[in-house]
């Protein structure tokens, strides 16, 4: 049997729903009203549309989300989306890896990081902090009980605190949630190369 390859980039693919996303002209007022606050606050993506099936769902997904990736305080945002990007190469969802690599890039005006996770996946050769980030985030993605005390304390060794390091838990445990319903109700489409 032959294994699937999974190219990460930070080249964000479309994403095509199997699910008809809600139309915003026919959309019931519970509907709108869940989807007033979105993770991007710019336009509503397809993905979001397809969740607004499930306004009672949404309307508390959002701002979950929102908080755990952009609240101020604790781990910094940069950071949070090594978490994402962790969990999202685990479960390889080339769709939220490129998302949040992207993400990062721009937050930290260089693409170095994501470039070495990219290329190297669990080997690459990052600094001891983002090393440690990433590793737990692989770790707790691959197998919760894996990321134990020996882990925590690699953490805390490498100065993150008890509000960063549940930051990490947090946002790596979010995008183990969040990749697995983008696959189920959809697939990333690669724009192809011009001839």
């Amino acid at each position: 049997m032959s294994q699937v390859v999974h190219k990460f980039t930070r080249n964000v693919p479309s994403w095509r729903p199997r699910v008809t996303p809600v139309d915003l002209k026919k959309a019931s007022p519970e509907q709108l009203d869940a989807l007033q606050v979105t993770p991007s606050n710019t336009k509503v993506s397809d993905y979001v549309l397809v969740l607004a099936h499930d306004p009672e769902t949404l309307k508390v997904r959002s701002p979950l989300f929102n908080a755990i990736m952009y609240d101020p305080g604790g781990m910094s945002r940069a950071e949070r989306e090594i978490g994402a990007i962790g969990a999202s190469i685990v479960n390889r969802c080339v769709y939220c890896a490129a998302v949040h690599a992207d993400r990062h890039a721009k937050l930290e005006g260089s693409t170095e990081v994501t470039d070495r996770i990219f290329l190297a996946g669990p080997d690459a050769e990052l600094s001891p902090r983002d090393k440690a980030i990433l590793d737990f985030a692989i770790k707790l993605s691959l197998s919760p009980p894996e990321a134990g005390e020996a882990e925590m304390d690699a953490l805390r060794e490498a100065g993150l605190d008890d509000e960063e390091i549940l930051d990490l838990i947090l946002s790596a445990a979010l995008f183990g949630w969040a990749n697995r319903l983008m696959h189920v109700l959809g697939d990333p489409v690669r724009k192809e190369p011009p001839a």
